[in-house]
């Protein structure tokens, strides 16, 4: 005999006024990531995404048309701050929107490591973040730099204090 299942929970969504100010948080008043371009596609409570779109400001190798390692590696740690700051977000869902977008002032990397795969050429880039482990002190991330076709460019993985 077949046992009933488990009612199953409704997915965790954040509201308009959360994502609106993560995203003005991160695109408009983090001034690196405004020189990078981004562009916050995606928050979720357990991943987040974002869009980089290729400019000649950005350019590393100037002969091949390639992205500098300084972008990937900013881009990345982004995503990973990004990440947390959902994850955390996610945590506090009793709060209220800015309350929880209050929680955001003291987080910094404290570890970053990246992996650069393939040479980053193309139109736009887009950036994939999730929280492995959100303890009390420190959050874990992984992070993923893609190319325009979604060829795994770059990967990293960090820790970012958030006590």
């Amino acid at each position: 005999m077949l046992k009933p299942q488990a009612a199953q929970a409704a997915p965790l969504a954040f509201e308009p006024e959360f994502i609106a100010g993560l995203k003005e948080i991160f695109e408009q008043r983090v001034a690196f990531n405004r020189v990078l371009g981004l562009n916050v596609t995606e928050v979720l409570p357990e991943r987040v995404a974002a869009r980089i779109d290729m400019r000649p400001e950005l350019v590393g190798h100037f002969a091949y048309n390639r992205l500098h390692g300084g972008v990937i590696s900013a881009g990345l740690d982004a995503m990973g701050g990004l990440a947390a700051m959902a994850a955390i977000g996610a945590k506090h869902m009793q709060d209220a929107p800015l309350a929880r977008l209050q929680r955001f002032a003291r987080l910094g990397t404290i570890d970053l490591r990246v992996d650069y795969l393939r040479p980053a050429i193309g139109s736009h880039f887009v950036l994939h973040g999730q929280v492995l482990r959100l303890g009390s002190r420190v959050a874990n991330t992984r992070m993923e730099f893609l190319g325009p076709e979604g060829e795994l460019l770059a990967t990293g993985a960090a820790a970012y204090i958030v006590s």
